[in-house]
């Protein structure tokens, strides 16, 4: 599907580059995203809770990931705010 804000040129362009990415590429790529969206999160939960540590942010980043009822079964109630 594309984006709103992508031209059908440059879409055309995006998948044609795609589809001859080699599978172990397409991985990496997705990989380097996935730490970036993790690294993004990160930076806005240390805005949030500027007196937070990084054992903090950590566990702030994951309970956003895995939801309330998931985090509180794999880390219990270990965040002040919960």
């Amino acid at each position: 599907m594309r984006p709103a804000d992508t031209s059908e040129e440059a879409w055309a362009v995006f998948l044609e580059v795609h589809r001859r990415m080699p599978p172990e590429q397409k991985l990496r790529k997705a990989l380097e995203l996935s730490e970036m969206g993790m690294r993004l999160a990160q930076a806005g939960l240390r805005e949030r809770y500027p007196e937070a540590d990084e054992r903090e942010i950590f566990l702030r980043a994951v309970r956003q990931r895995l939801g309330e009822e998931l985090f509180e079964k794999a880390y219990g109630r270990c965040l002040r705010d919960t």
